[in-house]
């Protein structure tokens, strides 16, 4: 097994392992210290099963089933991201559109944590994905803006109204990695609504002026897909985008996640 970093301000690919067979315990915890120390991993070349995307998922956690139903599937922990429709019936969800940075399920009062996505089918051209590291994009901001940040918590909202929970989800705005102990920036133009106790204008300011911070080129990095990819991200010190991609061209991602576990602590 080989972790080799991709040079950006995150993301690693490892070589080396087969995953259509379980990993050792060594290999397992290699696997999960690469992911932490590079926020997002990739596997080229991986032609695996439903099964073996759910036993590899468990080396992070429990996968468990997503908060967004959809059709009946032999394994329940698989969540279809796709365009493609079958009897005019979308067979997954999220379509061809772009995905606007986002930290998984953080509209949820236990959001996302672990992600993993399988790609099956994908376009010719579009449907990149990006990944910001918060992580480093909170440690370069200036003293005066970090002592600003302590202490404040930000709204999530889906656009979506009925995905949201009946309460809505409230997360701090730097959150503290629960296995590293790092900090991050905890917010997305994507699924943050507002700053608590703060002015709507004082809030819109604040937060776009961190989403072009954590923006900037030398805080992310860009994953071409190829088919038989198979890539693991943490949704605790990242968020992510989704490039759009024409719909007259297929593309089919299989996702399991872990999530449910943990609440955000400052």
């Amino acid at each position: 097994m080989q972790v080799t970093p991709t040079g950006d301000a995150l993301g690693a690919e490892i070589t080396g392992l087969d995953l259509t067979n379980p990993l050792s315990d060594q290999d397992a915890e290699e696997v999960r210290q690469a992911m932490l120390d590079h926020c997002v991993i990739f596997l080229r070349n991986q032609q695996i099963t439903d099964h073996d995307q759910v036993r590899f998922t468990s080396y992070f956690g429990k996968p468990v089933e997503h908060v967004r139903k959809q059709r009946d599937r032999e394994v329940k922990e698989i969540f279809i991201i796709s365009n493609v429709k079958e009897n005019g019936e979308p067979i997954g969800a999220l379509g061809s559109d772009e995905l606007g940075f986002h930290s998984d399920l953080s509209y949820m009062p236990l959001p996302g944590t672990i992600s993993v996505m399988y790609a099956v089918e994908i376009p010719s051209v579009g449907g990149a994905t990006t990944w910001c590291n918060c992580a480093a994009a909170y440690h370069a901001l200036d003293d005066e803006m970090k002592e600003k940040l302590q202490g404040l918590w930000a709204v999530h909202r889906h656009p979506i109204a009925e995905q949201n929970p009946p309460e809505p989800a409230t997360h701090p705005v730097v959150r503290s990695h629960p296995v590293t102990g790092r900090k991050s920036l905890y917010v997305s133009p994507h699924l943050t609504s507002h700053i608590v106790d703060m002015s709507e204008s004082d809030s819109r300011e604040l937060l776009q002026s961190l989403y072009e911070h954590q923006s900037q080129p030398k805080f992310v990095w860009s994953h071409d897909w190829q088919v038989d990819d198979l890539l693991i991200w943490d949704n605790r010190p990242t968020m992510h985008r989704r490039e759009p991609f024409p719909d007259t061209e297929r593309r089919i991602m299989k996702r399991t996640q872990v999530f449910n576990s943990e609440i955000p602590i400052p």
